[in-house]
Parts: C-alpha cells; structure tokens; sequence
C-alpha cells in the first residue's frame, strides 16, 4: 500500500488547489454524524475562511452492504466548505469510493444523489452506506438499496461520488440547497488526490425520486455556480420537479406523512418559511413537527398516512394562497433554465408519488427554448418504486455512452413505453448489475482494473 493510501498521512494535492488535510481513519464502528462534530461540523471560523469545494477534513472509510458486507473498493469521506441557497457558508460530507487498481485512461466518475428523503443525521448516506452502522434498523432503507445499483457504475471501474446533499441541518426536499452541496462535493473530489479524479475526467449525475429533486437542481445550476466541472450528462428518474405538485397528490393519501416530513424539511432551509410555519402551524401540525424531526425515510413514510397536511396550516383560504408557500414552491421548482448538459429523464405514468403530468410540464419548459439533448421515457406499467429498477439500467447505458465520449442525439424526445424492463439492452445490465452484487457479498473486487 502506498503511502497517499495509509491513514495519518499528508497528501499532494493538484497544482493550484489549497493543501489537502492529511487523511485519518474513521472508527472501526463509525459514529452518526449526531455524534461526530467534529468531523461533520467543523468550526464556524474554519468553514467561513474556506473556499467553495475546499476540503476541511478527509478520512478512510470501510463501506458495506447493509452495514455487514464490506465492499472491496477504496472509501473515503471528505468534509469539505459549500454555501447555502441563501449563499451562507456552510460544511458538507461527501463519500468516495473507487475500484482499486489503476484504470485505463482518465477516471470516469458518477455522482449519485441518493434519495435520502429524512430529517436527521443518521440517516445521511455518509452514515448509512458504512460497515457496522445502524441505519437499516433505524429506518434508513433506502440508501442501502441504491447502493446496489450503484455497484453497476463502480463494476465499469467509475468513481462513485455520493453527496450528502441535506446539508447539515437535514434539508429534506431543499433541491437548490442540494445541488450547491453536489457540485461543491465534486469539486472537493478533484482536489483529492487518491479519488485519481482530475479535470479532464467526465462526470455523470444519477438520481431517482428524492435523489432527482437533488439532480435537477445540480444540473440547471451547474453552468452558474461550477461552470469549470466536465459534467457530460444527468439521468433522473420520479422526478419531483414541482413540489406543490406532489403535495396536491399525497394529500389524505397513503404518502401524506413522506410528503409532510418535506414540509418540515424545507423550512430547515428557507428561515422565511420556517417563521410562517412556526406562527401557522395548528397543534397538530406542531407536534407532528416534532415527532417527524428525527425519522428516517421507512418511518417518514409510515407514519401519520392520509393526513390533511394541507389543514395543517391555518391560513385564510388556505394554506396555497398563502405568499411564503408561493414564494417557496417557486424558489424549488426545476425548468427555469435548461441544463447545459443531456439529460435523460423517466417517470412512471402511474407514480402514485410523483405526478407524470408535473414531469411532461417540466421537459415542455426545457424545449422550449434551445439546448443539448432532452431524452423524456414514460413508463406505463411501473409504479413509483419499481419505476427505479425499471428505469435504471437503460439511464445506467444512456449514462455510459456520454461518460465514453458518445453524443446524444440532438433535440427533445419522448417515447412511451409499456414497460422499459422489456427493452432487449435491460436484462444484461440488470443481471450485470445483480452478479456484481452477489460477488461483492463474498468481498470480490468491483470494478478493478478497468
């Protein structure tokens, strides 16, 4: 093992960049971030005379599946300086993980915002991705499923960048906030030396339902805030692109607690909003504030089903007239800009959480004005969780093809499919992807040497 490997040591960093902090080990049984301040919330002073993606703090890591299978991979968590959507200054966590061994060529590199959809630490991918961590059993499911299908990215030997894009108050839903984070994370990633992630290597953005709120934002605001990152595409899926949409949906429906614990989400990030819910809430509304504040996404969702979330908020005429909702569901919705980057977009036709139709107004905005590749897929069969497996594997070969170089094809598209797993290119990646997983579980290597 090299010596820029080893815990405790100093690294070079590129040419230009602040100095790297030497990289430390993190516990064998690791810490939530609840108890691990100082990695997760350095100094105020420290944060401020930082610059936007400067790394703050790096440590080695052993990542695992469920928290009992370690991966064979390279790990690390960089804490590093990012802003807020008011432009505070702010820290962040993002994880690493590469196949061992060289590559050939530049490193390819994916940034997959997981759908963390909680309101406390623990529940952060950071956390919950580790060995020996408790999420699973504290409600955080959905990070070590997608940490399956992002094994399919790392078995083609990419670099896997997964931002803990809530930020350190646990913004659930906050897409602007989330974007900053994600765009900061990679660019404290290409500071890095072990990452082996440099200027000339592409990156492809990935998220699905929470994780797409996070993508969509990354992707519009990349050409303003991080102009300099060589992002060559974004796949999104469920795409949340109209939050009041998806309020409107879950109302006394079966997603009214997950949508309700986005309410209290938002309003750890927008102070405006925050004060209107503190002088609108109802007493209910209140302590359902307060007992949804340190969920994870299983119990977000379980609890407090068909809800009148809206009833929730004492507002003359209801809480939608009200101008801080307004102004908030205006502040977080996409298609305001078209990304400058191709994007590959799914939805299910029938996702009970995430409305097709807000989706097909969200590509209209896009085409309307000129820009690089639009790719729209409507799926008739899948619900909105099987609309993430059906969907993956033909994003994980759109995203392949532009990380090798290959041009989209030009213009906006929409097709419908009656299923998207009956497509002749899905079952290979699907079952690529399983056989990866099921040799990772026995610690083969992923994605060496490619």
């Amino acid at each position: 093992m090299t010596a820029a490997l080893t815990g405790a040591t100093a690294l070079a960093a590129p040419a230009g960049a602040a100095p790297t902090p030497r990289v430390s080990q993190a516990p064998m049984v690791p810490l939530p971030p609840e108890f691990d301040a100082s990695f997760y919330r350095p100094s105020a002073s420290k944060v401020e005379a930082a610059e936007p993606g400067q790394i703050l703090a790096a440590r080695r890591i052993t990542a695992a599946n469920v928290g009992i299978a370690p991966l064979n991979v390279d790990a690390w968590q960089l804490s590093f300086r990012s802003t807020d959507s008011a432009g505070r200054p702010i820290p962040a966590v993002t994880t690493i993980l590469k196949p061992r061994g060289a590559t050939k060529g530049v490193r390819k590199v994916v940034s997959m915002q997981i759908a963390e959809d909680s309101t406390a630490g623990y529940c952060a991918p950071s956390y919950a991705i580790q060995n020996l961590n408790a999420s699973p059993l504290l409600g955080q499911v959905v990070a070590p499923a997608e940490l399956l299908v992002a094994q399919g990215f790392l078995a083609q030997g990419y670099a896997l960048v997964l931002p803990d894009h809530e930020g350190p108050n646990n913004a659930y839903a906050a897409g602007p906030l989330g974007a900053r984070i994600t765009l900061d994370s990679l660019r404290a990633v290409k500071n890095f030396a072990p990452s082996t992630v440099t200027d000339a290597s592409p990156i492809g953005l990935y998220g699905y339902s929470g994780g797409a709120i996070v993508t969509g934002h990354t992707a519009e605001l990349k050409k303003t805030y991080a102009p300099e990152l060589n992002i060559v595409g974004a796949a999104e899926g469920g795409v949340p692109a109209d939050l009041g949409s998806l309020l409107r949906t879950a109302q006394n429906g079966a997603t009214s607690g997950l949508i309700l614990g986005a309410v209290f989400g938002l309003a750890r990030e927008y102070r405006y909003f925050d004060r209107f819910l503190d002088r609108r809430l109802n007493p209910v509304g209140k302590a359902l504030r307060d007992l949804k504040g340190p969920l994870c996404v299983q119990y977000q969702a379980m609890t407090f089903p068909f809800l009148n979330n809206v009833g929730l908020i004492d507002y003359p005429g209801g809480a939608f007239r009200a101008p801080e909702v307004k102004r908030l569901l205006a502040d977080t919705r996409m298609g305001t800009t078209r990304p400058d980057m191709p994007m590959y977009i799914w939805n299910s036709q029938l996702d009970e959480i995430v409305p097709v139709a807000q989706v097909n107004t969200l590509v209209k905005d896009y085409c309307k004005v000129e820009g690089p590749s639009i790719t729209y897929t409507r799926d008739h069969l899948s619900e909105h969780l099987i609309g993430e497996v059906s969907g993956a594997p033909l994003a994980f070969l759109w995203l392949k093809d532009r990380l090798d170089g290959k041009a989209a094809s030009p213009g906006c598209s929409t097709r419908d499919e009656l299923s998207m797993a009956t497509k002749a290119q899905w079952w290979p990646v699907f079952s690529q992807t399983i056989g990866t997983d099921l040799a990772a579980l026995f610690g083969a290597a992923i994605g060496k040497g490619k």
